[in-house]
């Protein structure tokens, strides 16, 4: 690892997050202010730079990769952790999207005028500082930085000890684009050390320099920075998801869905943890969704009704309705309708993204307005939770919360907002 992740003590550690903090105010400022024109070339350069460096950046991570075999991390971690040409190419490619938003900066959300005469806008702007802490998946650390570039915020991106390498070469290429553009290269910091102090500093907020922390990883992760910030947060809780297979399913329709939003990429945050058949379609669904997932590769673990039709279905207990696997292992549960379907979901599931394959309108409808998830979707796979798929270029993470930001954390959200009044010499009776 890169001489910066060794033998740093707490108070060097906490010195070097205070000249983080303060140079991120700093460009904060400047972006703030910077036009897009100018962004969307600092993005353009990002994305080239990436491209350049790919040898660089799959040599480093073929050794994270490495220590993280040697670790005995599951398959599921590995593919996480794991670049190939293809998905540096996509990194690229992403960053390019983002610099294709249109500017969220400036936007006049609302417009109207009181009757004193006085003319009031709601615009929107940057956050300022956004503190992003995540896990294994190094190509966070290119969405994120690109995204908050656009949307006119500096940031401070603390990846895992497990993909150091690879994010140190990231950030040269990022700091490359920026540079370039004439941006300041404070503008995307990473965090140059994976000593645990350093995310403790994050977390009290560095003296005021951040404005909001985004964290991305495990329970452990998301609930220590939920219990200890001292700044908001945009919660990324788990992706415990569902398909509901409802009565007015198609069969011929649930089956690729289903497959598709298990295996797909079974180790991504929008991948389906528990299937739901209905009743009425058990008979003729429920086996040959179970065996299309078995021969796809997947562990299925199910209730009685499950168990029954196939002799590879492991027995399911209540651990493994409240399991995101992030591995090629589901469980299956046969019920009563729709609304043990919702209430299913409202006591395992986290809020996340949750699916219902139907031809059935008014069911859909039901499903789409009862189930309180960030992310409710009808006839489609779970795994089009994710931002680059909604439009938004990329996300920062998805977040299950309900203030300010839900689902996709893009650009727009990204922003805060301030009022502009004009007035023509107007005082207050």
């Amino acid at each position: 690892m890169p001489d910066e992740n060794r033998g740093m003590d707490d108070g060097n550690v906490i010195a070097v997050m205070r000249k983080l903090g303060l140079a991120a105010r700093s460009a904060a400022r400047t972006l703030a202010l910077t036009p897009a024109a100018t962004k969307n070339a600092a993005l353009e350069a990002m994305a080239k730079a990436i491209l350049a460096a790919e040898h660089a950046i799959l040599a480093a991570n073929a050794l994270d990769v490495a220590d993280a075999t040697a670790k005995g991390q599951p398959p599921s971690f590995l593919d996480r952790l794991t670049l190939n040409e293809k998905r540096v190419g996509a990194m690229a490619q992403a960053i390019r999207d983002i610099a294709a938003l249109p500017d969220p900066v400036g936007r006049v959300l609302a417009h109207w005028r009181q009757p004193n005469g006085l003319e009031f806008e709601r615009v929107a702007t940057p956050l300022g500082v956004v503190g992003v802490i995540f896990e294994s998946r190094p190509n966070v650390y290119a969405d994120a930085g690109a995204l908050c570039l656009k949307a006119g915020n500096a940031s401070i991106l603390r990846g895992g000890s497990e993909s150091f390498r690879t994010c140190s070469e990231i950030a040269k290429a990022l700091r490359i684009g920026l540079h370039a553009a004439g941006l300041p290269e404070a503008a995307i910091q990473m965090v140059p050390t994976a000593e645990r102090s350093a995310v403790g500093a994050m977390l009290a907020g560095l003296e005021g320099a951040i404005d909001v922390l985004v964290p991305r990883g495990g329970k452990n992760l998301v609930a220590r920075v939920q219990a200890e910030a001292r700044v908001p947060v945009f919660a990324h809780l788990d992706g415990l998801n569902h398909t509901y297979v409802h009565a007015g399913a198609s069969l011929a329709m649930a089956i690729p869905v289903v497959v598709n939003a298990k295996m797909r990429r079974t180790g991504v945050c929008g991948s389906t943890e528990t299937l739901l058949v209905d009743q009425a379609v058990a008979p003729t669904h429920l086996k040959p969704l179970v065996k299309a997932l078995i021969e796809a590769g997947c562990e299925v673990r199910g209730d009685a009704r499950t168990l029954a039709v196939d002799p590879h279905v492991k027995p399911a207990d209540d651990k493994d309705w409240a399991t995101e696997y992030l591995d090629a292992i589901i469980s299956v549960k046969v019920v009563s309708g729709l609304d043990a379907a919702i209430a299913h979901i409202e006591r395992y599931g986290s809020h996340h993204t949750d699916a219902i394959i139907t031809d059935d309108q008014a069911a859909a409808d039901r499903f789409l307005a009862e189930v309180d998830s960030a992310i409710v979707l009808h006839n489609a796979s779970t795994q089009f939770a994710d931002g680059g798929e909604f439009g938004f270029g990329g996300e920062i993470g998805i977040a299950t919360g309900r203030m300010h930001a839900r689902g996709p954390v893009g650009t727009e959200q990204l922003c805060s907002f301030k009022y502009r009044v004009r007035g023509q010499g107007t005082t207050r009776p």
